[in-house]
């Protein structure tokens, strides 16, 4: 099967855009206050909503918790009755300060409580991540390499195989302790 541009183009920006915009819009909140929620300027949403923006996982986790939504709200593209994603088709988006990415394989659909993201990083810097919205649940399954996973102070390390789950409404982090790790992550929002 083909591979399509749009497919390996990057992360959906307009898709990214309209998504902020509509939950900004649907809890009435103004542009500035919800950069000031989310600890961003208003120029930098501003950019983000007119599809202008390039936007770091870090940025639309702060957008997510500052709206009250999971993550793939934001992110989430319209699902078809029988989607096949190829291993290097997802849309992945980068870390600001860490060789991590994460590209949204699956979003909660109305009624559900779970989205699944395939996660890759190299050795380097942890990936800090502040708490998601209350009651949120991870659980990771490592595909290849090593990690080291958890919220601060109870990170565990893991190997091919392992599987970890923990509560992510509190500040965590991720840190690949071997080249090439990846890992299955499912968010649960309880």
């Amino acid at each position: 099967m083909e591979r399509t541009e749009a497919a390996t183009a990057g992360p959906p920006l307009q898709a990214i855009a309209d998504a902020v915009r509509r939950e900004r819009t649907r809890r009435d909140l103004s542009l500035g206050e919800l950069a000031r929620r989310a600890g961003l300027s208003k120029s930098t949403l501003s950019q983000l909503e007119s599809g202008a923006g390039n936007p770091s996982v870090e940025t639309l986790w702060a957008l997510a918790v500052a709206l009250g939504v999971p993550f793939a709200r934001l992110v989430e593209t319209p699902v078809q009755a029988v989607r096949v994603l190829r291993s290097g088709e997802s849309a992945a988006l980068t870390a600001e300060r860490a060789p991590f990415s994460s590209a949204l394989l699956a979003a909660c659909p109305p009624g559900a409580r779970r989205d699944l993201h395939l996660v890759t990083a190299e050795p380097g810097p942890a990936r800090e991540a502040h708490a998601h919205i209350p009651g949120t649940v991870e659980h990771m399954l490592v595909t290849a390499g090593r990690w080291l996973a958890g919220p601060d102070g109870a990170e565990v390390e893991l190997g091919p195989g392992d599987y970890a789950c923990f509560p992510a409404d509190l500040p965590h982090r991720y840190a690949a302790l071997a080249p090439g790790s990846a890992a299955m992550l499912v968010m649960e929002y309880r």
